[in-house]
């Protein structure tokens, strides 16, 4: 068992570029030197305390832990990187919004939420920036995909679980709730938003979307019945969604 245990987590947790759990960084040593989860728990723990009054936290994400910057510093941060971000469109996020909440959601899904074709080129630059994932398709006819969100985009929006979404009552409108995601979210995507904000929140065009909003294979799936007045209903509670390959059966809806 090695003395400075504390230590090597400590660079780990510095070195990784997303959250790392306790069985990757027990797997780390070798097996004749490998600590007990509760130490390793206990390390964490330490170092967690030791950050109390730094400009870092260290924070669970997911199953796994990562270094965080705190969110009072984010001007600084800001401004140490000059170039600007990508724009989130409007679009885009009320999509993620939609997936993250209803999960596993269907495009027919999104569409009966947002109350407008969702161009697939939407959904394909969630699932490039690594934040939704096709997670199995629902047992109607035609068997549309679903969707769900990864552990990336809990780590991305500095969310534990998702449970950590903000609450949601019914009758709340979906601008609503995209507002109240935007406390969570890192300051580059705050800057996109506010960028977005000041040309009509379009944000960057998407690709294949013509004015009224349709994509390139025009009219979507046929929308499912909606759930309330927004359609959404809460999401499951997994470390980052829902396990891949799953066949869902529900309402039909797509």
């Amino acid at each position: 068992m090695p003395d400075d245990l504390k230590n090597i987590v400590e660079a780990v947790l510095l070195a990784a570029d997303s959250p790392v759990s306790v069985a990757r960084i027990q797997g780390l040593f070798d097996e004749t030197a490998r600590p007990e989860a509760a130490r390793v728990h206990e390390a964490i723990e330490t170092l967690s305390q030791e950050c109390a009054d730094r400009g870092v936290e260290l924070k669970k994400i997911g199953s796994g832990y990562r270094y965080h910057t705190r969110e009072k510093y984010a001007d600084y941060l800001r401004r140490l990187h000059a170039v600007r971000p990508p724009r989130l469109s409007r679009a885009l996020l009320e999509t993620l919004a939609i997936i993250a909440y209803r999960q596993p959601a269907s495009r027919g899904d999104i569409e009966e939420v947002r109350g407008v074709t969702v161009s697939a080129d939407i959904i394909q630059r969630l699932v490039e920036r690594g934040w939704i994932k096709q997670v199995g398709v629902r047992d109607v006819p035609g068997h549309p995909a679903l969707f769900g969100t990864t552990r990336e985009f809990l780590s991305y929006f500095n969310l534990g679980s998702l449970k950590d979404l903000p609450d949601l009552a019914e009758q709340r409108d979906l601008m609503e709730i995209v507002g109240e995601m935007e406390v969570s979210l890192p300051q580059e995507v705050l800057v996109a938003l506010e960028t977005s904000a000041d040309t009509g929140g379009q944000g960057e065009p998407e690709a294949g979307q013509d004015a009224d909003g349709a994509g390139p294979d025009g009219i979507g799936e046929t929308a499912a019945p909606a759930q309330a007045e927004t359609g959404i209903s809460p999401a499951g509670t997994g470390d980052g969604g829902l396990e891949d390959g799953a066949v869902v059966s529900s309402a039909p809806g797509g």
